[in-house]
């Protein structure tokens, strides 16, 4: 009898033991955002070599020392790629350490980004990247080009001055909003609502992010040694896929909001001060917008929602925010909101 490949249900705590063991031994931990896992056993039911997805990503691959050099991590990945094709999910992504970024070229996976020492960002389409970019170009225009990046979680006064700011000191500015999933705002109602509340700003041009902008909700740390290291490396990659957009547009600036009260944060802005000149590329800070003497930030408006004071939020946002959240539309993602544990994210 040889080894079986099977799914991993999250209830079968032995199997889900021998995975956190197997990924340990690694030096991999297990990542906080999957949604399928499965296993290789031997005869004796023990863990040979795991792998998992979560959305359109493939993640937390290992095998056992034992049984390396047998091709145990090809049937996974092959495996992972089949329940994907069955969910639909044809553009397929991963990370890897850079030692390991020749197999998974040899599986049919190219190179985005690498952040030399640390990952390598890959996807399984020769051209997707470069597709994106030329889509990109479409939408470039005369004159000097910013960019903002933001989730707008949900858009705020705030999120509208650094607009605002940006699209004064520039001909054009390109606003980047995150399409993952990653809260209880759905990508269409924050992409929505970043066009309405920028309405008035002939020289803004909207775009989703697409799968190559990655937000800190899912960046993957699993196999980055502390906290700080996961921002760092999230911030380098982030920047090194960013400069390799930016030419499609003439980027030559990039702004983003000050932030004193979140570490992640910034952290974050401090490695896109240092990172992006080297890139050509002009990072300004700008302060934040603060009302009654407090910064204006989606995680407070968030707040508002999940304790259930609603009017709160009105000074806090543009008037076609406040018009989404005060409408019966709202009334599920309002539920959602108050649904969640922890809305104070980044």
């Amino acid at each position: 009898m040889g080894d079986t490949l099977t799914a991993i249900s999250p209830r079968d705590t032995r199997a889900q033991r021998q995975v956190d063991a197997l990924l340990e031994q690694e030096g991999i931990r297990r990542d906080g955002n999957l949604d399928y896992t499965c296993g290789l056993f031997d005869q004796d039911w023990n863990l040979a070599a795991t792998g998992s997805c979560f959305g359109n990503t493939i993640r937390c691959l290992a095998v056992s020392g034992s049984r390396q050099g047998e091709g145990l991590l090809n049937q996974v990945v092959t495996h992972l790629m089949e329940v994907q094709a069955e969910r639909g999910n044809t553009h397929l992504f991963l990370y890897t350490k850079p030692k390991s970024a020749k197999f998974f070229g040899d599986l049919g996976f190219y190179e985005i980004a690498r952040v030399e020492g640390s990952l390598v960002f890959m996807e399984n389409r020769r051209r997707g990247f470069s597709d994106y970019c030329a889509a990109l170009e479409k939408t470039r225009r005369e004159g000097t080009s910013a960019a903002v990046v933001m989730n707008a979680n949900p858009f705020t006064l705030g999120h509208l001055h650094l607009v605002e700011r940006a699209a004064a000191e520039n001909d054009n500015l390109h606003l980047f909003v995150l399409s993952e999933e990653a809260g209880p705002i759905p990508f269409p109602v924050r992409k929505r609502l970043v066009e309405a509340g920028t309405a008035h700003l002939p020289n803004v041009v909207c775009h989703s992010s697409g799968p190559y902008i990655i937000s800190s909700a899912t960046f993957p740390s699993y196999f980055l040694k502390d906290e700080d290291t996961v921002i760092r490396t999230h911030a380098a990659l982030d920047l090194e896929v960013f400069g390799k957009i930016a030419p499609s547009l003439n980027i030559t600036r990039r702004y983003v909001g000050e932030e004193k009260a979140s570490h992640v944060t910034a952290l974050y802005n401090e490695s896109m001060a240092a990172r992006l000149p080297e890139l050509g590329i002009g990072c300004r800070i700008v302060p934040r917008l603060e009302v009654n003497s407090r910064p204006v930030s989606a995680s407070t408006v968030r707040q508002l929602i999940h304790g259930g004071q609603l009017e709160g939020i009105r000074p806090l946002v543009p008037e076609t925010t406040w018009s989404y959240f005060a409408s019966p539309e709202a009334g599920p993602v309002i539920e959602a909101i108050q649904r969640e544990n922890n809305v104070i994210h980044y």
